[in-house]
């Protein structure tokens, strides 16, 4: 479970909430442009774009949730179970298993037309990280400073979608969240208007009532329409401090407390929340046990080093 938005106002923001019933010592991780960034099929990227995200570092090698470059190409990978279907090796194509799916076209790209022409080319392959690591069933959302798409592997192949709404979650595929958006497009931030006739006595006896029926549970369909609603009335002034805020305000939104979601494993939680400004390299991050607004910027870092280079996820 996962929620990602792109939200748009002086500048443009990227980033999710991580919906899980436990860590896997995640680290803020910048890949710098000379990190060799080695493949299991194609050939090693030795000179490349470089990346700020979330990412579980095993055997040196960045195993990103999400990610923005310096040219504020960014994408995250949510979880898309039963759905997300995998391939053998393919001749002709671009043999990328789905763990180096981010750090490939992310090292690559500048923007999602680029992305666009990458993703032809690719096949995504049932290779797991190790026995220890198996494949996790994802689609992606890919946004750069004007737009933003999404790519799911279904049984037909690799689906790219626009994505004007600029907000993903889970299943079912992204087809039924593009026609139920329009179950919901009488909401309002306003007063609700009787759709009855003038003589049936009705009045709004609270604000808010324009956004009866906003869905308040934590399903994916719920999700994406609240953090949609939300993102989409939101307000805020134009400077950097204000629009962090309002983008965490807006993730807060749809976050799960724990206990409210249980899983088979226990009960999923929104264990950390992020914002990258695409425009100047800076990721922000909050964690469950800890809502103070923590900042990274990438170009602090020697972009042109080799080594990666981790900040610890501070935790009370």
């Amino acid at each position: 479970m996962c929620t990602a938005i792109c939200y748009r106002n002086n500048a443009s923001y990227f980033g999710r909430n991580l919906d899980i019933d436990r860590g896997y010592g995640e680290s803020v991780v910048i890949t710098p442009r000379n990190y060799e960034i080695k493949m299991r099929c194609e050939k090693p990227l030795k000179s490349h774009y470089a990346m700020i995200g979330m990412a579980t570092v095993v055997e040196d090698y960045p195993l990103y949730y999400e990610a923005t470059n310096e040219n504020g190409l960014s994408m995250a990978g949510l979880n898309f179970p039963e759905n997300a279907v995998y391939c053998p090796y393919a001749e002709g194509k671009d043999n990328i298993a789905p763990f180096e799916f981010i750090p490939w076209i992310l090292s690559q790209c500048a923007c999602v037309d680029e992305a666009r022409v990458l993703l032809e080319r690719i096949n995504l392959l049932k290779i797991n990280f190790s026995e220890q690591l198996p494949l996790s069933p994802l689609h992606w959302m890919i946004s750069d400073k004007k737009c933003s798409i999404v790519a799911e592997p279904l049984k037909d192949g690799l689906r790219i979608y626009d994505n004007p709404f600029e907000v993903l979650t889970n299943n079912p595929p992204f087809e039924y969240h593009c026609t139920n958006v329009s179950n919901y497009m009488g909401l309002s931030a306003g007063l609700a208007s009787s759709q009855f006739g003038k003589r049936i006595p009705m009045k709004n006896y609270s604000l808010g009532m324009g956004a009866l029926g906003l869905p308040g549970d934590y399903s994916s369909t719920s999700r994406f329409i609240r953090a949609l609603f939300v993102k989409e009335n939101s307000v805020s002034e134009r400077n950097e401090r204000s629009e962090v805020d309002q983008f965490f305000h807006i993730l807060n939104s749809v976050a799960m407390p724990k206990g409210c979601v249980q899983s088979a494993e226990g009960f999923e939680y929104t264990r950390y929340s992020s914002c990258c400004n695409e425009d100047r390299g800076l990721y922000y991050y909050t964690t469950y046990d800890d809502l103070a607004i923590r900042a990274i910027n990438m170009h602090d870092t020697d972009l042109d080093r080799s080594q990666l280079c981790t900040y610890a996820v501070h935790h009370m």
